[in-house]
């Protein structure tokens, strides 16, 4: 491990639970260059859309900031909103650099309205510390879905497909420089396929123009601790790759 990731790690504060362990399939890779992975061109469901989704797509692809808060609010287009007690619209700051990307809001994000409130949200406000960054400076924080699926399940096709376009108007909105997907539903949502995480990790990948980077959700981390250490190497592996595209902007300039 590089001094620089020591003192990273240390930042964590949550020894010893994010103690990278010794074992040899667990010494951190050194630096490599980023594997480009190109995502297909089109975000569309395989399955057909219902009747109008052309048109409410359209229509939020060109809201502003107030439309578009507004219109999530107001949001009955998924059985999702039957249940919720606020949507759950993101945080943060609207020209951040760095966008985190989570499935959906738990009780407790339902409960209050803003993203990662939660056990799963204090440790991924540990993760962004331990990276030198915190919620709401140069970072926003959004999910795939803006109400709570019942049970803290994985949203449905149809219910994540509903809350696609405004994912991406917010995209849109921030430019961000680069997009972190928690977990498998943001990144098979954003990326339009189906894989594992484990298989999507350790590969720079692309939404429309835009760097994205998998790790794992804070929440599965909670249960699985022992991924801890690669969820680590992923958060090291954000911030090379950031370093690199403000390094190559700084050479255009």
């Amino acid at each position: 491990m590089t001094d620089r990731r020591a003192l990273m790690l240390q930042e964590i504060n949550l020894n010893p639970k994010w103690h990278l362990r010794t074992s040899q399939a667990e010494v951190a890779v050194p630096p490599r260059e980023p594997v480009l992975a190109t995502a297909p061109a089109s975000h569309a469901s395989p399955s057909a859309p219902p009747p109008g989704t052309d048109d409410r797509r359209g229509a939020i692809m060109r809201m502003d900031w107030t439309q578009i808060k507004a219109s999530v609010a107001s949001c009955t287009h998924c059985v999702l909103h039957a249940r919720r007690n606020k949507t759950v619209f993101g945080v943060g700051d609207e020209n951040a650099d760095w966008l985190f990307v989570g499935e959906g809001p738990g009780a407790e994000e339902d409960a209050q309205g803003e993203p990662f409130v939660g056990q799963a949200g204090k440790l991924l406000d540990s993760m962004l510390t331990a990276i030198k960054l915190r919620r709401g400076d140069n970072v926003y924080i959004a999910n795939m879905v803006k109400c709570r699926p019942p049970g803290n399940r994985n949203p449905e096709p149809d219910e994540a497909l509903a809350c696609e376009p405004y994912l991406h108007r917010q995209i849109d909105l921030i430019k961000p420089k680069l997009i972190v997907a928690l977990g498998k539903v943001a990144a098979v949502n954003l990326l339009a396929r189906e894989a594992t995480v484990a298989s999507m990790r350790n590969k720079v990948h692309q939404y429309r123009g835009i760097p994205l980077i998998v790790t794992y959700h804070p929440a599965y981390l909670l249960r699985s601790p022992q991924d801890k250490a690669q969820a680590w190497e992923d958060l090291c592996f954000a911030v090379e790759t950031m370093e690199g595209l403000q390094n190559a902007r700084s050479e255009t300039i």
